[in-house]
């Protein structure tokens, strides 16, 4: 059990105080449940491991991870900085009414019409991942006659110990500007010369999900190595250092993540130790987290439908949803533990594998589940699926995206809507004219 997450006298799983049971038959399957309470635990927690330290430091939730207007709202509310990585992400930011000054935006292929948008909305900074960016933005700034604030991302060469797709922090990336060969010297010296632009500082993020400090302590103590350099080569330090996200949770009893103060206390006592070690000034300091904040806080909710036995071999039953709002099971090979929700206090009795409802063999949420014997109409929840379920969620096979809601203190709100099938079409273009010549 995770957050506010009980069981009930009706051995009913029950969520920020609602039994789930009554979720389903108000909103129907599959549904995806959010525990306020959880989330913003988990914004405290970050913003109490840095108070032990005499360092300035922001925390931008990463929206990539689940973006709606309302979890832009829950995220202004804490006062956070907000990390955005495509127009669509900006607009649901501006929308929500979130301040343009703390939103920064990254990705490595901003279009010139996002670039125009942040500059006009006055976002706070650009996180540029390469040349091609950089020129861009100063030649959009000057349109505008402003001068607009800049990180560099920085890949330090450091692998995280995560999967091969999500690792970002190594040299052989399609992110960022190599620390190894003299890319950074470029850029820092195209930046500084730009009169549109203001090099703030840099940023590196070296993956996702990861478990323990090493990986970021490596990746901070090679580029604070450079600020010596760079102070010597241009007479410029940062004032910020942005050392990303990617901080780990548990999905499953086999994750075995640091806290997250823990993970984040070796990072700042390097920082500070080595600015007095050189008598430089301490930047401030930011971190993307996303997963961390909302992926424990988030579960899936389905009905279970059809099942199949295969003797000596396994069992399958199948739920009312998949790939197309949990694709991670089949792009990452991603775990999950379940529990039968309108029976969560049985014990266990037999292992199933969850098959999602998409036309592939790949469509399968949970390999060997331990469960109650499960029975059509029985409800599945599924834990941790906070980040990236519905952030990723498509239409294939012309399936509609599940509705959001958010539970706390007994009540629960809708903050997403169902996707009906008049909603699947309504982009959708008839051709009269061939439609006529074939009739």
């Amino acid at each position: 059990m995770r957050g506010t997450q009980t069981i009930n006298e009706k051995g009913h799983l029950v969520i920020g105080g609602v039994d789930t049971t009554q979720l389903v038959e108000k909103y129907g399957t599959p549904l995806y449940v959010y525990d306020v309470d959880l989330i913003n635990q988990n914004i405290q927690r970050f913003k109490e491991a840095f108070e032990p330290y005499a360092v300035n430091w922001q925390i931008a939730y990463a929206s990539k991870a689940f973006s709606t207007l309302a979890m832009i709202q829950l995220v202004k509310e804490h006062e956070l900085s907000l990390d955005v990585v495509s127009g669509g992400e900006l607009y649901t930011a501006l929308k929500a009414g979130f301040p343009a000054s703390r939103i920064h935006f990254h990705g490595n292929n901003k279009s010139v019409e996002e670039i125009q948008m942040a500059i006009r909305a006055g976002i706070g900074a650009f996180v540029v991942d390469n040349f091609y960016e950089l020129a861009m933005l100063e030649e959009e700034a000057q349109k505008e006659e402003i001068v607009v604030n800049v990180l560099l991302r920085l890949t330090p060469g450091v692998e995280a110990h995560t999967h091969a797709y999500v690792t970002t922090g190594q040299e052989d990336s399609k992110f960022g500007f190599t620390l190894s060969n003299g890319d950074v010297e470029k850029a820092i010296q195209l930046a500084l010369n730009a009169p549109h632009i203001h090099l703030l500082g840099v940023h590196s993020h070296i993956g996702s999900q990861i478990f323990d400090a090493e990986g970021f302590v490596l990746a901070t103590t090679r580029i604070l190595a450079r600020f010596l350099d760079w102070k010597d080569t241009f007479g410029y330090t940062p004032k910020v250092l942005n050392v990303g996200g990617g901080f780990g949770i548990k999905y499953t009893e086999e994750d075995d993540p640091l806290p997250l103060e823990s993970q984040l206390r070796p990072v700042l006592e390097t920082i500070l130790a080595f600015c007095q070690e050189h008598s430089l000034q301490t930047p401030e300091v930011w971190i993307e987290p996303g997963r961390s904040i909302v992926g424990e806080a988030g579960t899936t909710l389905y009905k279970l439908g059809s099942s199949k036995t295969i003797p000596g071999v396994r069992k399958y039953v199948s739920v009312d949803g998949g790939m197309t709002d949990n694709i991670r099971p089949s792009l990452y090979g991603a775990k999950y533990e379940a529990v039968i929700a309108n029976r969560a206090d049985e014990p266990n009795v037999e292992t199933v594998s969850v098959a999602g409802k998409c036309c592939e063999s790949g469509d399968m949420l949970i390999w060997d589940l331990p469960l109650p014997t499960p029975a059509a109409g029985d409800v599945l929840a599924v834990f941790c699926t906070g980040a990236y379920g519905y952030s990723m969620a498509n239409n294939y096979n012309r399936i509609g995206r599940p509705a959001v809601i958010f539970v706390e203190n007994e009540k629960d709100y809708l903050v997403v809507e169902r996707e009906t099938y008049e909603d699947l079409i309504k982009k959708d273009l008839l051709m009269p004219e061939m439609v006529k010549q074939r009739s």
